[in-house]
Formats: structure tokens, sequence, C-alpha cells
């Protein structure tokens, strides 16, 4: 008896082990988007439990690099529409796919226990603070939005000493989280809590936020369904609770 009951668990084990895994459908998006993507890739895989959804987060410059050399995302969703139409242009995109999806914002921003009172541009002049964390600018657009900022406002040559650089706004953020910068420049769709003050819109290029359906996808179909999905009011109005303003 205990040997059959020992066959039929191998036999389903073995079942088990060749049943075949879900496509992965892969999602690049700038590490911006961390907060409302997790909620739209979410809604996404419910409405379709056949592919496994993944979303990596990282610089927009860093994707485009993956995706010139062959990383086999579906959708690329990037901080501003100059990378994706940089892949466009190389052929890199599928016809007709490029879409613009939210205008980006930034801010400065303390955690809710710093003693510094963010009442607006002044205070980044502040003689208590060492460290000013943005986003690598070389190939983050929060980031080089935030330097083009600083010097609009005449702030640049004052604080560029003490700029510090995450590798994507992640990173910029978790430097003021776990106190290795006292204030950052970063992306008001991250922002959580703290105290913030918004940088002037006009003091920096509109960011507008992009992307495309990578042309190697092995999910076409299934990408449009994702960016129509991304587009839609639904997709719209989860991009405005984070903190995006839209595209007209």
């Amino acid at each position: 008896m205990l040997t059959r009951h020992l066959v039929v668990v191998l036999a389903l084990a073995s079942t088990a082990c060749s049943r075949p895994e879900k496509p992965e459908f892969l999602i690049a998006a700038a590490a911006d988007l961390r907060l409302a993507m997790d909620e739209i890739a979410a809604q996404f895989q419910t409405a379709h439990p056949e592919v496994a959804v993944k979303t990596s987060y990282g610089s927009s410059g860093q994707f485009t690099s993956q995706i010139e050399n062959g990383a086999p995302f579906d959708v690329f969703c990037s901080a501003d529409s100059d990378y994706p139409r940089r892949l466009y242009a190389e052929g890199l995109a599928l016809q007709g796919s490029e879409f613009i999806y939210a205008i980006g914002r930034i801010v400065a921003w303390v955690p809710a226990t710093s003693p510094i009172q963010l009442t607006g541009v002044e205070a980044l002049r502040d003689p208590s603070i060492r460290h000013i964390a943005i986003a690598n600018p070389q190939h983050a657009p929060n980031g080089k939005a935030a330097e083009a900022a600083l010097r609009s406002l005449g702030l640049y040559d004052a604080v560029k000493d003490k700029l510090v650089y995450g590798e994507n706004v992640s990173q910029a953020l978790q430097y003021v989280e776990t106190g290795a910068a006292e204030i950052g420049i970063v992306p008001r769709s991250l922002v959580k809590g703290g105290r913030s003050w918004e940088v002037p819109p006009d003091s920096y290029p509109k960011m507008e936020q992009g992307g495309i359906i990578v042309k190697s996808s092995r999910n076409a179909a299934l990408a449009q369904e994702f960016r129509s999905f991304l587009l839609s009011e639904q997709g719209r109005s989860i991009l405005k609770r984070h903190g995006f303003y839209l595209p007209v």
C-alpha cells in the first residue's frame, strides 16, 4: 500500500514538474513609475492570467542601451520621450507603437523628521545641507531635469559640490531616506510622506514621458493591449493619483 501511494505521489510530482511555465510579458519601466506601474501591472496581470507579467525598474538610458543590445523586453516606458524616439529611429520599435503617457514633475523632498524648512528654492542653500541627491543626469531624465532646474534657478554653482548621484531616481530617494543626503530632487510620483516643494516646471525642459512596443517582442498583440490599457481612462487615473500630470 505504501509503495502504491509513493508511486502516485511521484507521478503527480513528475506531472507538476513537466507542466510548462507561463510565458513572460516583460515591461521595462523608468524608476519614477514604480508606484504607479506596480498597480497598473497588477491589474493587467489579473486580466491576463495566461502570462507572467514582470516589470523591471531602472534608468531610461540604461534600458535603451539594453534594448539596443537585444534585451527581450516587450514594452518600454521611459521617463522621457527622447529615448523611445531614438529606438524608433533605430528600427527597434514596432511600427506606429510610440506613445506619450504622462508629464513628469520634480520636487525637492525631505523626510518628515528633517529640520529643513522647504519654503522655496532658497531652502537648497540651507547650510545644514551637505549632500543633495539627484539621479545621474547622464542616463536618468529626472536627474537631467534636476540639474537643468538648478542651473535655471541660479543655484548650480552654489550646490554642485554637494550633489550625489543615484544610478536612478529610486536610489537617489534612498540616499535621503537613509540619511546619506539631507535633501533630494526627485520625481513627484515617488514622494510619499515627508515634505516637498515642487520645482517650478518652467525651470527645466518639459518632461514628456513616452514609450514604445519593442520590435522584437514575442507578445506583440498583448503589448498592444497593455499600451491601450496604460492610455485608457483607468490607466490615466492611476498615473494621476500617483502624481503624474497627463498629456492632453
